[in-house]
């Protein structure tokens, strides 16, 4: 066992020795050096890519330095003894993050294509071309034919100045990940961190999957996006992918088509939590958040969504397919729809939602639907539960019904004017005391104005097993028994 134990020692030794670390500097480099030092950088992205790395290599860009062109580096990292000994792409020195201009003259400024293990941090990415161009994006990641592309980590980017196709069917993105081809190629382990997106073009961050396959351990979370021209962050094709604590500033900007701000489609078990999303214009669609089709057992909890003219929720899907089973729980929506949208939107023969705990806020000027079901494609919602929300209404709100079927709201508030609201046997009209509704503004830490100041008998709603184990402030729900209606469970 010593020797088996020794040889085993000797060849990852002999791996890990044989990386190297590789320098490029667009200022003072020369593609003719060998790049393994500071002093022998290298100058090009055209050397770059010539270059096939090895697991354990780094690729490091000197700060401040700026190329023009794609990168699109060669080789894999492994797995090596049971543990990932991946490919690195950072910056060295000090000074601004090293920036690649795409400047339109290829569809992606940094692609990622069939290769795996890399962890890339710590780069400035544009591709801002003469004219819009279809699926031009800054950062590209694609497994095509590939099989399972695995531990791919996205990590302190800023992407920004994408100005690719704002139409839906040929769409740009900021960062941009793709499975197509044989081999049921998709992703495994793949993360996208502490990212910064501006003015991207026509999405933020979404995925595409055109093969039927389902990437597992997808994470999205703690990004900052502004300004985007369409839809936000869009999981696409997925089992149990995880969205959290992002900020989604200002949405569906400049396109013409339907754009949302965070949604599933196609995926299962998905996970949207801790997000802030505002600012998204126009009515088709508009909304925050949305549960599309093709998804079971989504779930949304502790997001922030407020100034979307859309409204705050879209769940949706056509009369021959399926949304099935979404939960939407301990959420704050502050002044979501214009007058011509609605706040809550059942598109089509979405089944089983389950909407609780939720607190919702509409300003004085807003006159809407609270809750708006309408027919797509021959389909109808069915078997919605409204349960222990807070609908605080300062200006007017309607309701329409269409042609849905089993709709159950028990223990709701509805305070101000609601004009044919629903059918609740335990239902209450009073005003709820809250510390400032309508006082929220920027940052999850401003919601703070829906916490409670009292909690009066007719706050005490029902009963919801499986209800997330914690309020939207973080405090543990009791393991059975009745619940504190809206976000905040009151504690004395």
């Amino acid at each position: 066992m010593k020797f088996v134990f020794l040889g085993w020692l000797f060849l990852f030794s002999g791996v890990t020795s044989q990386s190297e670390v590789y320098h490029v500097n667009s200022f003072g480099g020369d593609d003719a050096h060998a790049g393994t030092s500071p002093e022998l950088a290298w100058k090009s992205l055209e050397r770059v890519n010539t270059q096939i790395f090895k697991p354990g290599d780094q690729l490091l860009f000197k700060t401040g330095t700026r190329y023009s062109g794609q990168l699109k580096p060669q080789g894999s990292g492994a797995v090596i003894h049971g543990k990932p000994v991946c490919i690195a792409i950072d910056q060295y020195g000090n000074g601004p993050l090293p920036r690649i201009d795409g400047d339109g003259k290829a569809k992606d400024t940094f692609l990622l294509r069939n290769v795996e293990y890399w962890e890339v941090q710590n780069l400035e990415v544009t591709n801002l071309g003469t004219n819009r161009a279809p699926w031009r994006t800054g950062v590209n990641v694609v497994s095509d034919g590939f099989g399972v592309m695995h531990h791919i980590y996205l990590r302190k980017l800023f992407v920004h100045d994408v100005n690719g196709d704002l139409r839906k069917p040929h769409e740009g993105c900021g960062i941009f990940f793709e499975s197509r081809g044989e081999k049921q190629s998709r992703f495994e382990n793949l993360i996208i961190e502490d990212c910064h997106l501006l003015r991207t073009d026509r999405n933020g961050i979404c995925q595409r999957t055109i093969n039927g396959s389902r990437s597992t351990g997808v994470v999205i979370r703690r990004n900052l996006l502004e300004d985007v021209g369409g839809d936000g962050i869009k999981p696409w094709g997925c089992d149990k992918p995880l969205v959290e604590y992002n900020v989604v500033k200002g949405g569906r900007m400049r396109c013409e088509d339907a754009a949302a701000g965070i949604w599933p489609w196609d995926c299962d078990d998905a996970l949207i939590q801790f997000n802030e999303v505002s600012g998204f214009k126009g009515t088709k669609d508009g909304q925050g958040f949305d549960s599309d089709y093709r998804c079971r057992r989504s779930v949304f909890q502790y997001n922030y969504s407020h100034d979307n003219e859309g409204g705050f929720f879209l769940i949706c899907s056509p009369g021959n397919s399926y949304c099935e089973d979404t939960i939407i729980r301990y959420n704050v929506s502050q002044n979501d729809g214009i007058n011509s949208a609605r706040v809550f939107q059942f598109g089509g023969g979405v089944k089983n939602t389950l909407v609780h705990n939720n607190t919702i806020y509409i300003g004085p000027r807003q006159s809407l639907p609270l809750f708006s079901f309408n027919e797509w494609d021959r389909g109808n919602a069915e078997n919605t539960r409204v349960i222990n929300n807070i609908f605080y209404v300062e200006g007017q709100v309607t309701y329409r019904w269409d042609r849905s079927r089993n709709n159950v709201f028990s223990n709701n508030v509805y305070y101000g004017n609601h004009i044919g609201r629903p059918t609740d046997a335990k239902g209450s009209t009073n005003r709820p005391p809250l510390l400032k509704p309508g006082g929220a503004a920027f940052g999850l830490a401003s919601t703070k104005a829906y916490q409670l100041q009292s909690c009066p008998a007719w706050l005490i709603g029902s009963g919801i097993p499986l209800a997330g184990g914690r309020d939207y402030f973080g405090k543990s729900l009791p393991a059975s028994g009745p619940l504190t209606i809206g976000v905040h469970e009151f504690k004395y």
